[in-house]
């Protein structure tokens, strides 16, 4: 008897071991050098900062999924991902209480009330920065290495803003200057960007569309002084953004072209914000913005079937 040549099934036809756990364990390992620095420049201050937004971004996704009855997602990692991305963005003299209400505001609110994993519009942990930078003044107030006390100050950006001189570049390199956590060396993100390209879980497209256009443009800007250009890159949290949060898999597109517009817009927002905007730092709001646009780049730049017409 003749067996079947055609077998019929439903999509997806194309399966891989790669599992969300595993990728956001991942993101988890990549984070971990930029941890360790915002540590080593920071102090016991920040090891505190990170503990608490990881566990109080976990607890608050139990608590939710418990309280609505939903199947647990602890396991897959995302919360915990979610926790310490935004404890990089914060820096280290924050009060903790404010620290766990980002956290719960960006797993129940940005995530869990939108359906969970998946589901959200935006990245949550860029939300609850942006949230936190508009709600506590604390957020503006950045953190200095080797302080007893944490002391607080004026970040390269804002002294870039003001035509002040700032930072060497090998200091905001390897991160001896103010700012949040995980933001401030760049060596540290840069490490975990090649560990995540390595590993496939992003592609180079959005990132260096993103750090790309903010470089060349404040070039420009700058009358084509190229310290103060790589200055402009070093300081604040681009890398962190560009590599670490426009990726995330929901909320950025999945063609190489929407990548690419992605970070292209994302760049120039963070330009016309630091240039011209009343906050030092523009790359929260230029990823928001372009978390809520992805879905009409997502339709722009889809692949069209053969024979078919775009829609």
């Amino acid at each position: 008897m003749m067996e079947a040549q055609l077998h019929l099934s439903a999509s997806p036809h194309i399966h891989s071991s790669t599992t969300t756990r595993s990728i956001m364990r991942d993101v988890v390992f990549s984070l971990l050098p930029a941890a360790a620095a915002g540590i080593l420049w920071f102090g016991a201050r920040a090891a505190a900062v990170i503990v608490t937004c990881i566990a109080a971004a976990v607890l608050a996704e139990a608590g939710f999924n418990l309280i609505l009855r939903k199947k647990q997602t602890v396991g897959d990692w995302s919360a915990a991902v979610t926790g310490l991305l935004l404890a990089l963005n914060l820096p280290a003299n924050i009060p903790l209480w404010q620290a766990v209400l980002g956290a719960v505001f960006a797993i129940v609110v940005v995530k869990g009330l939108f359906g969970g994993i998946g589901c959200n519009l935006v990245n949550p942990a860029i939300t609850a920065r942006v949230f936190m930078l508009v709600a506590f003044g604390t957020m503006t107030q950045a953190a200095f290495p080797r302080s007893a006390d944490v002391a607080t100050g004026a970040t390269p950006l804002a002294e870039l803003a003001a035509g002040e001189e700032a930072p060497a570049l090998l200091d905001l390199f390897i991160g001896n200057h103010g700012g949040a956590i995980g933001e401030t060396c760049v060596l540290a993100l840069v490490i975990g960007g090649v560990y995540l390209l390595a590993r496939r879980v992003i592609t180079w497209h959005l990132p260096v569309a993103f750090i790309g256009t903010v470089f060349l443009l404040s070039w420009v800007l700058s009358d084509f002084d190229l310290s103060l250009a790589l200055a402009w890159i070093f300081s604040g949290g681009l890398f962190i953004g560009a590599i670490f949060m426009a990726t995330d898999y929901v909320t950025s597109p999945a063609t190489p072209w929407g990548k690419i517009l992605f970070g292209v817009g994302a760049g120039l927002i963070t330009v016309l914000i630091r240039f011209w905007g009343n906050y030092p730092e523009g790359v929260s709001f230029g990823i928001l913005l372009m978390n809520i646009l992805n879905p009409y780049i997502e339709a722009w730049t889809a692949p069209r079937p053969f024979g078919g017409k775009r829609a």
